[in-house]
């Protein structure tokens, strides 16, 4: 019997800091939980060469959506081919998530949203109605909202519904 409430689980790989970075994470999000933790058994020790009985895998819900955090090693990193992208109804949540994920990452990552979270991991924090506004059929206000927004590293939903809507 499965606990995973997804069907589709991103699995992110880790050097040695699953149980680190999911309990992180759990910690981040006000709608979030650890689920299970799997270890290393003896068996094919010789392939992935981890201790018996460290950690492996750790299942963690983040608002609804599964994930599973692996201590596969250093053989990858993460890096901006795949990121995550949460959006957010308010500031507050764009502050709230901004603050927290950013905290101890790549100050450098941080433009138009996006940001490097201190496991390496890209995040984009963006107004749940940024969709919408860049395939307006309005280009004109697609141009401004881009304008702004590039202008940006933390999003800001006042000002780039403004430059959206000319104001």
């Amino acid at each position: 019997m499965s606990t995973v409430s997804s069907r589709i689980q991103p699995c992110l790989w880790f050097d040695q800091q699953a149980e680190e970075a999911a309990r992180f994470y759990v910690g981040v999000f006000r709608n979030a939980k650890l689920g299970l933790i799997a270890y290393y058994p003896e068996a094919g020790r010789d392939e992935h060469g981890k201790e018996p009985g460290s950690v492996m895998t750790v299942s963690f819900e983040l608002d609804g959506q599964s994930f599973l955090a692996l201590n596969g090693g250093p053989h990858f990193k993460f890096n901006e081919a795949v990121s995550l992208i949460l959006l957010c109804d308010t500031q507050e949540e764009i502050d709230h998530y901004w603050n927290a994920l950013s905290q101890g990452g790549d100050p450098a990552a941080q433009q138009c949203g996006w940001l490097k979270d201190k496991y390496g991991l890209s995040w984009q924090i963006t107004p749940a109605g940024y969709e919408e506004m860049i395939v307006s059929p309005d280009r004109a206000a697609v141009e401004r909202y881009m304008a702004a927004m590039m202008k940006m590293k933390k999003l800001e939903i006042a000002p780039l519904l403004a430059a959206f809507e000319g104001r």
